[in-house]
């Protein structure tokens, strides 16, 4: 399969919060249970305000035609005293099913390595949810030189009764 990456624009918005929404699907599937709460017009919005201020930067995946979108990889630029400064951080990277295992994943990580490139960062990170539901994701980053760092991602909400 042919595949082409564009680096989107802020009238990609409502293509990449189509893709968001397929992502927290599925992993909300995957670990039966509902962790995300997703509101497609909000994501829309954040997505155009964060690429035209330039904050994050998405590619988008399609087929050689240009008629299907594959998937979608999301970056922005991250600081570490650890990291000795400027890194890229992956938050989101999503093939759509039909098109797994057929390099859109590949193609998507060597786009945001050149990216990284571009911007003389020195690492990329990603972080995958320890769960046995997410093996296939940990090997697949595996396989393009990703390695486990160190700990567990966590989160804590401000401003709510659990914080």
């Amino acid at each position: 399969m042919q595949i082409r990456v564009s680096r989107a624009q802020p009238a990609d918005a409502a293509t990449i919060a189509k893709l968001v929404g397929e992502l927290l699907h599925e992993i909300e599937t995957a670990i039966g249970s509902t962790v995300f709460s997703f509101d497609s017009v909000g994501t829309e919005t954040q997505a155009r305000t964060w690429l035209i201020n330039g904050t994050y930067t998405v590619f988008i995946a399609y087929s050689d035609s240009g008629d299907e979108v594959l998937g979608f990889l999301a970056i922005y630029e991250s600081f570490g005293l650890y990291a000795q400064g400027a890194f890229g951080t992956i938050p989101e990277l999503y093939v759509r099913p039909a098109f797994r295992s057929q390099g859109v994943g590949a193609r998507l990580l060597a786009e945001a390595r050149q990216f990284a490139t571009s911007r003389k960062w020195t690492r990329l990170e990603v972080t995958t949810p320890p769960l046995p539901q997410f093996e296939r994701t940990l090997a697949f980053y595996e396989r393009h030189n990703f390695r486990i760092s160190g700990g567990r991602k966590m989160r804590t909400d401000i401003g709510s009764r659990t914080a």
